[in-house]
């Protein structure tokens, strides 16, 4: 191998990435956890029991409104954050502030800017919380 090789070599190897860290047992309870809550966002309206939907209207708004209070910020992050290192905010969590946006970026490699995920969030979560009071108002055809 020629020192021309070992150069290239070793300059492809700081060009690729390496794939996202493996999750200690608190990052795989945190994130799974918020999967949870996005599924709970996205299929909570279904929920015919009327005081799980009247919960349902009372938790998107909540989440929303502790984003919006807590810097566009999950507490659910900041927890983690406190735990780990005894403070509220970590500069150094690449999820803090963009969980879903790095699960995005991540996961399908498409660059979609923060304000632009924002807009689409918001727009979902409206449209979620709509149905949900569609559905405890008995406006949707099944209920």
């Amino acid at each position: 191998m020629s020192l021309a090789e070992d150069e290239e070599n070793s300059a492809l190897g700081t060009a690729i990435p390496e794939g996202p860290a493996r999750r200690d047992t608190l990052g795989s309870v945190c994130f799974y956890h918020h999967i949870a809550m996005m599924a709970y966002i996205l299929g909570g309206w279904v929920v015919s029991w009327r005081p799980a939907l009247m919960f349902y209207l009372f938790f998107v708004p909540g989440v929303i409104a502790s984003w919006l209070l807590n810097r566009n910020t999950c507490v659910l992050n900041n927890f983690e954050s406190l735990l780990r290192t005894g403070k509220w905010r970590n500069p150094r969590n690449r999820e803090e502030g963009a969980w879903l946006h790095t699960l995005i970026v991540d996961a399908t490699g498409v660059p979609i800017t923060k304000r632009q995920l924002d807009i689409i969030m918001y727009a979902v979560m409206s449209a979620m919380w709509g149905l949900g009071l569609s559905h405890l108002k008995g406006w949707l055809f099944w209920s």
